[in-house]
């Protein structure tokens, strides 16, 4: 069984005040991330929000924030109503000189159901790549 986690990293054009701010309010993460009813960067904070799988199964996600240092990283938990297995997602800034560069790390993918497509590291990857490069970025292109 693979344990390595997912690593994605990407550079903004934008400093890390207005990065943390895109994924700590949930009022910006709406218009590029996942629609939550609420959030909070708070340590102990329980939030959810619905995905949709390749075949169009929805996944309830259900997730608790584990750790945060304010304008550095977020970490939360990252599991699904009814699926067995467990995984961490961390969002890390760095400064690199006005511009921002995000270390996002998921791991425990290989606690999910391994039979299913959705559940494979090349989807996540596949997430994860869309969310940081088009998403995220376009939102801060246009803030």
């Amino acid at each position: 069984m693979e344990t390595q986690p997912f690593v994605i990293e990407k550079t903004y054009n934008a400093p890390i005040a207005k990065v943390w701010e895109a994924i700590t309010d949930n009022n910006k993460m709406k218009e590029w991330y996942f629609k939550m009813e609420d959030f909070k960067p708070e340590v102990g904070f329980e939030f959810e929000f619905d995905g949709t799988g390749s075949d169009g199964t929805k996944y309830l996600h259900l997730c608790k924030v584990t750790e945060v240092v304010p304008g550095k990283k977020l970490s939360h938990s990252w599991t699904y109503k009814d699926i067995p297995g467990k995984s961490s997602v961390t969002w890390e800034l760095f400064d690199e000189g006005g511009k921002t560069r995000l270390k996002l790390t998921h791991t425990g993918l290989e606690t999910f159901p391994q039979n299913k497509p959705d559940f494979a590291k090349e989807s996540f990857s596949k997430g994860w790549t869309y969310i940081t490069g088009t998403s995220l970025a376009k939102y801060l292109e246009k803030e």
